[in-house]
This record gives structure tokens, C-alpha cells and sequence, in this order.
């Protein structure tokens, strides 16, 4: 009974509050320039001072024990004195009943958790307690056997005293000076009595009782150095586990909170805030961060994000949660006044992110995206806002990245909208809804098709025609852009194989089908299976598919090259227009955008344009298309400048493959009409 009661606080005491001062970071620690071991001996003493707390702790666990075997004895002093008729015994039974009052109450009243009442302090009081019960006690029982009084009080008191002893020095064994003390001061006047009183009864009590002594005391012991043992097996086995705790919530490379830790840091701060609480989310993503780690390293990777999140942790607010959510995004998680507030940390994070950096003399630039989402305004729970910034953040990347967006209602629509066309798209390629429709570019000197442009058309059998500017986005940014590519592809050659052999096609791909893995291979295919010579293909790229230095890009111009497919640049003069791209891959036709055609802008800065660009292409031996062309006074300028290519409306819009026959079926008719005349 003694073992186990000591045990149930035990568990208490190691769950609970008198472990924290056991913490890696309370600030504890041996003094700079300590000797080899100091540091381990001072672990040790601050281990046996917790473990001599909480055994002394124990001594005051459950008080009703001690109500209890203090009722017992008295109420034996008491029917003693009752039986023998001697008063001295009465004065006993009084002495034992002031001395358990008193024991109970001290018990009561010391609270073993307050960290006002020093160990010593409890130890102290338990102990002066202890013994002057156990010495009464002790004393009474002796009493009756030397003044020789009734068998029955003497097997009375004697028994209550022996059991007494035996009993608390199992139940205070946690500390064995009490425990052997009380069993000392409770046995030894019993033997002595019987030493004194003599007779072979007597004797054979007494050496019992000498034996019993260092019996118990040795079982007092073992039950000690296991409760020792145990104690500090559990502190360490709790400080272990808070430490791997600490570790699985925490990001390894920037150290701070990782995905668990950010989970668990905004249930505990959400679950403490009040109605009027403002939070705010920033979720930061890193843009083509991947380009650092293949340009210059995995290494040095991690030494930017690194460096990010001290920049994060530098402008945090002090109550919020810096988090690495994975990969190049960062969380943070932090209370604000209001949505400026917001705007301004925001504003504040962005600002110190695109800050350069100095990584072994190297100087990195680095762009972030931002999404934010405030609370209560964009959620109320955690995954809602979370879901909002996380739909912020899609929008401030799809809008141009390197710029901030709050979350707005409208985000969730549009949301819902894409995700219905990217459903839709994808069962429209099975139920072949899209088609491929065909505008001429026409030679500007003769007027005939040199090349049909291929656009792909989606009729929608509920909704009608849907323009490729809604859905395309969406195809590019779902991944469903390489299979709606290849698509394109394998139809508009199959086409192009029925027309005569001096008119090409042209087929635009998207920076994201280029770099998809077998890229080259789907334009393959596709031209083995509609048996079209490869040089009859012309794909069109635009500047943007060069802003990243991508080896798989040249790869595949390249293999395609060698082959004879040929390549022209779309768009020309409104992305990141670089001679570069012209002489380092093999293009053999520019298209100069509508814009400098038919824009608001058209002038003579955008006529001079034209003639740079056309007088460039005409030295280099490449093919200059003009975009955009509705009117002849257009045709006629763009001419003059130096195109030899148009497109436009003048000319034919977009047409289905029938009717691009017929194009060419009445230029053939033409031909031979002229040659007979």
C-alpha cells in the first residue's frame, strides 16, 4: 500500500509542473571556462535535487493514510488505557492524538507544488512529525511491557507499534533517513523494554525485533534506489521526448517551425484569441528558386533559405510563428491591429526578401510572391485561411510574380471557374469538342499561302465558343497544356499532309510542353503518324520560353533542328527581346507583333521598329511576318518597311481545315489559269 501511494504521485510529478525547470533553455548551466565534467556534474546535482523534491513530495501524498494510522494507534493507546485502568497511558493517548492532529494539518497545509516552500522546509517539518509520533508511539508500547500490565495491552500496543513501523518505513522509504528513523524510534524502545523485563518471551521479542530492524531497512533501501531510478529514467525518457518534440516541429534547415510546429503553433494561438483578435497569414513563395539550386547548388540553396528565414524571423512581429512550409515557401503567422497593419508587414517582408544577398562573394538576387489572408475576415479556422492565402498567392504568381495579394471573394469564383474548364478541357480532348482551325500567312509580293497558322477552337456544347484565353491559361498552369499540345500537333501535321508541298504549318508551343519530359519525341510522332516531311513544320515560341536558361529548352530546339523542323519567334518586341536568342538558336522567322501593326501606339517610332527588325531579318536571311493586318493602307506599310509575310484579318481570319482546302484549291486554280492565259 505504502509502495504503490508513493508511486501514483510519482507519475503526477513527472507529467507535471516540476519538470520544467529540467529545460534545455531555463538558462541553467555550469559557468564559461568550468573544468572538463562540470557541466555533467552539475547536471547530476540539479537531477538529485529534483529527485529529492519529488520524493519529498511523496511523503505528503494522500494525508488520509496518515488520518488513518494515527487513528489506529490512538484508538489502541486509548482502549489500553481503558483496560488498565492507568492514567499514564491516557496522557499517551492524548500525546499521539496532538502529535497526528498536528501531522495531518501540516500536511493539509504545506503545499509540496509551491515553489515558495523550499525541500529542506517540507523535509524539516515531515521529519520533526515523523518522530516525535514514532518515538511516542514507541515509547508507549514499551511502557506497558516494563510495568507489566495486562497480556492483552501488551500484545495491543506492542503489535500497533511493530506494525506502525514496519508499515511507514515502506511508505517513506523514498527517504530512507525518515524511513529508518520512525523504525528506529518505534522498534528499539519495544526491544529494549523486552531486554529489560527479561524472561526467554521477552528475549526472543527483543532479538526478533533487532533482527527486523536492519531487515526492513534493507528493503527500505531497494525500495528507494528503485523509486531514484525511476525517477530519473522518467525525467530523462520526458526530456527526450520533449526534445524529439521539439525536433519533429522544427525545420531543419532554417530551424524554424516547420509544417507540424505551424500547425500546432496556430491552433494555440487561435484557441487563445478573443472575437475583436485581428491575425494575419502571409504566405511567401520564393520565385524560380529552383534555378538557385541548379545553377549554383543544393548547398548554397539552403544557405538562402536560411538567410530568408532570418530576414522573416527579423521582421516578424514577436508574438507571431515564422514558418518553413516546405520547399521555398515560408509562413507568417502573426496578430495585427488591422489590414494597413498588414499591408505595411507585407510591404516590410517583401522589401527584405529582394534585399541582395552575399554568399561567398557571390551576389543573389531573390524575387517572392506574396498571398495574404486576415482573420476573421478571410476565415475563422485555420484551414480556411489557409486556404485563402494559398489562393492569394496563386494570383500574385499568375498575375506576374514578385508582387503581393490579398485574398478577395472574387479569388474564389474565378477558383471555381478554372478548376470547372480544367474538368471540361480534359473531356473535351476525349470527345474530340476542340477543333483546329487554320489563318493564312500570306506572301506580301505575290499574295499566295506560304504557311496556315494552327489555333485550336473548343465548342462547348452547353456554353458555345470558348476563346482560347480562357482556357489556354488554364491548360498551361494544370499541366493538361502538354497533352492539349501534343494534341494540336498530331492534328494540324495530319492536315498539313493533305495540302500541296509548298505550304507549311505553324504550330505554337507552350514554354511548358517544351520542357516536359519527351517533348521532342511527341512532335515526333506526330509527324511519323500524318507522314509530314519534317521541314513542312514550323513551331512558334515566344521570348518568355527563354527568361529562364533552361538546358532542356535548347535540347529540344536543337534535336528537332537536325531533324529540319524549324523554329520562328512569336511575339516579337513585347517580352524580354534580346539579339541573343536570334544568334544563339536557329530561327528562320520573326513575327513582329500586332502591337507595332494595328496597336494605339503605331506611329513612326513603331515604323522604325518594323524597319529595324525587317531589315535585321532580311541580312540574316530569315522570313519577317507582320501580325494583325485588317487594312490594305496596313499591308502597304508593313511592305514597305521590309516584311515579306502578313497575317491578319485582311487577308482571312481563322478558317477550318476545310475551307483552308479550298483556299489553296482556288490559289492552285488561279495558277493555272494565269499559266493557260
Amino acid at each position: 500500500m505504502g509502495v504503490i501511494n508513493l508511486l501514483k504521485p510519482l507519475r503526477t510529478r513527472i507529467r507535471g509542473g516540476s519538470t520544467q525547470s529540467a529545460s534545455p533553455n531555463s538558462g541553467a548551466g555550469p559557468e564559461p571556462g568550468s573544468p572538463p565534467g562540470a557541466a555533467k556534474r552539475e547536471r547530476a546535482d540539479q537531477l538529485s535535487e529534483r529527485v529529492r523534491r519529488i520524493l519529498v513530495t511523496t511523503l505528503y501524498a494522500q494525508p488520509s493514510s496518515l488520518a488513518i494510522g494515527a487513528l489506529c494507534t490512538v484508538a489502541a493507546a486509548s482502549v489500553s488505557a481503558w483496560i488498565a485502568e492507568l492514567p499514564e497511558l491516557y496522557v499517551a493517548a492524548v500525546i499521539l492524538t496532538i502529535i497526528g492532529v498536528a501531522r495531518v494539518v501540516a500536511a493539509l497545509g504545506l503545499s509540496p507544488d509551491s515553489e515558495n516552500t523550499s525541500t529542506a522546509v517540507l523535509e524539516l517539518v515531515y521529519e520533526v512529525g515523523a518522530f516525535s509520533y514514532a518515538l511516542a508511539l514507541g515509547c508507549t508500547a514499551a511502557f506497558t511491557i516494563l510495568i507489566g500490565t495486562q497480556t492483552q495491552v501488551e500484545v495491543l500496543m506492542v503489535a500497533n507499534a511493530l506494525g506502525y513501523g514496519i508499515g511507514v518505513s515502506a511508505r517513506n522509504a523514498g527517504r530512507p533517513t525518515i524511513a529508518i528513523g520512525q523504525l528506529a524510534l518505534t522498534c528499539l524502545p519495544i526491544a529494549l523494554a523486552a531486554f529489560w523485563a527479561g524472561g526467554a518471551g521477552f528475549i526472543v521479542l527483543g532479538i526478533t525485533i533487532i533482527l527486523l530492524i536492519p531487515a526492513m531497512i534493507s528493503i527500505a533501501g531497494n525500495i528507494f534506489t528503485v523509486l531514484r531510478d525511476s525517477i530519473a529514467s522518467a525525467e530523462t525518457s520526458a526530456r527526450l521526448a520533449d526534445k524529439m518534440q521539439v525536433l519533429a516541429r522544427t525545420d531543419v534547415v532554417t530551424g524554424l517551425a516547420n509544417r507540424a510546429g505551424l500547425n500546432h503553433a496556430m491552433v494555440e494561438t487561435m484557441m487563445g484569441v478573443d472575437e475583436d483578435s485581428r491575425l494575419a497569414l502571409i504566405w511567401v513563395d520564393l520565385d524560380r528558386f529552383k534555378e538557385v539550386n541548379d545553377l549554383l547548388g543544393h548547398p548554397v540553396g539552403d544557405r538562402v533559405l536560411s538567410e530568408v528565414a532570418k530576414r522573416l524571423r527579423e521582421v516578424a512581429p514577436e508574438a507571431g510563428t515564422v514558418a518553413r512550409f516546405g520547399g521555398d515557401e515560408f509562413i507568417v503567422f502573426c496578430p495585427i491591429s488591422d489590414s494597413k497593419d498588414a499591408a505595411r508587414l507585407a510591404s516590410e517582408i517583401h522589401a527584405e526578401i529582394m534585399r541582395p544577398f552575399r554568399i561567398d562573394g557571390e551576389r543573389l538576387e531573390v524575387r517572392a510572391s506574396l498571398g495574404v489572408a486576415l482573420l476573421p475576415d478571410n476565415g475563422t479556422d485555420a484551414d480556411t485561411l489557409m486556404q485563402s492565402a494559398d489562393l492569394a498567392l496563386y494570383h500574385a504568381k499568375v498575375g506576374g510574380r514578385s508582387q503581393t495579394c490579398f485574398f478577395d471573394s472574387s479569388m474564389t469564383r474565378d477558383l471555381v471557374r478554372r478548376r470547372e474548364i480544367e474538368d471540361e478541357l480534359r473531356a473535351a480532348i476525349q470527345r474530340d469538342e476542340l477543333s483546329i482551325f487554320f489563318q493564312p500567312i500570306v506572301d506580301l509580293e505575290t499574295g499566295r499561302i506560304k504557311t496556315f497558322e494552327a489555333l485550336v477552337r473548343w465548342f462547348h456544347p452547353e456554353k458555345g465558343e470558348l476563346r482560347p484565353d480562357e482556357f489556354i491559361p488554364v491548360a498551361e498552369e494544370t499541366g493538361v497544356i502538354v497533352t492539349l499540345g501534343n494534341w494540336i500537333t498530331a492534328q494540324a501535321a495530319r492536315i498539313a499532309a493533305t495540302w500541296p508541298e509548298d505550304v507549311t504549318v505553324a504550330v505554337n508551343l507552350s514554354p511548358l510542353q517544351i520542357r516536359a519530359p519527351g517533348a521532342a519525341l511527341g512532335i515526333k510522332n506526330a509527324l511519323r503518324e500524318a507522314g509530314l516531311d519534317p521541314r513542312r513544320l514550323e513551331l512558334e515560341v515566344t521570348e518568355s520560353l527563354f527568361i529562364e536558361d533552361n538546358h532542356s529548352t535548347a535540347a529540344f530546339i536543337e534535336e528537332l533542328s537536325e531533324m529540319g523542323v524549324r523554329f520562328a519567334l512569336d511575339d516579337f518586341g513585347t517580352g524580354y527581346s534580346s539579339l541573343g536568342y536570334i544568334n544563339k538558336f536557329p530561327f528562320s522567322k520573326i513575327k513582329v507583333d500586332r502591337s507595332f501593326v494595328s496597336g494605339a501606339q503605331v506611329g513612326k517610332k513603331s515604323d522604325a521598329i518594323i524597319r529595324a527588325v525587317a531589315e535585321m531579318g532580311n541580312t540574316l536571311g530569315m522570313d519577317i511576318v507582320a501580325e494583325g493586318l485588317e487594312e490594305i493602307e496596313q499591308v502597304q506599310a508593313v511592305r514597305d518597311a521590309g516584311c515579306n509575310l502578313g497575317q491578319g484579318y485582311y487577308f482571312s481570319r481563322a478558317v477550318p481545315d476545310y475551307l483552308a482546302a479550298m483556299l489553296l484549291a482556288q490559289e492552285r486554280e488561279q495558277d493555272l489559269r494565269a499559266a493557260s492565259a
